[in-house]
């Protein structure tokens, strides 16, 4: 994948996060192959992040803090939902579609990094050079939608924690 057509998806995933007010600072890291969105009301520090690596693009929720990894998992098991359904919901009311269809079946990655972060992963389909500006950043929104609303991600809006 050219670094043009990288550095073009990644530029338009950041303006659309920034457009959206669902985020704190949006910025471009990782030698522009990243894009940052600091997490607007968690309890801690957190991001959402769009990932191209190699030929594949990623959409994850990254934090230090194992307190507010727990909270999330914690959450899930008081409810009995699934990661996966609670993000499908968020895609299909979205609208989040990739080459005409709908963005479905993403399974969600749970684990801790080599530099030490928790981090919430899903593959997007198909490859980077076909991910498409709308395709990432709606799978970026959905990511803020599903767990922004879990564990302590929303305490700073106002919240106990």
């Amino acid at each position: 994948m050219s670094s043009a057509t990288v550095q073009s998806l990644i530029a338009g995933v950041a303006d659309a996060a920034r457009r959206s007010g669902r985020f704190g600072g949006v910025s471009v890291g990782g030698g522009g192959n990243v894009v940052v969105c600091e997490a607007l009301a968690s309890a801690a520090p957190a991001s959402y992040r769009v990932v191209v690596e190699g030929d594949a693009v990623f959409v994850e929720l990254v934090m230090a803090d194992r307190w507010l990894s727990h909270s999330i998992e914690a959450d899930l098991l008081n409810t009995g939902d699934s990661m996966e359904d609670l993000l499908e919901e968020e895609l299909v009311d979205l609208s989040v579609r990739h080459k005409g269809r709908e963005v479905t079946g993403l399974g969600i990655d749970h684990f801790r990094s080599e530099d030490k972060l928790f981090t919430f992963r899903s593959r997007l389909p198909g490859s980077a050079s076909d991910v498409g500006v709308e395709t990432a950043a709606g799978c970026l929104m959905a990511y803020e939608a599903c767990f922004g609303a879990l564990g302590d991600m929303s305490a700073g809006a106002g919240e106990d924690e």
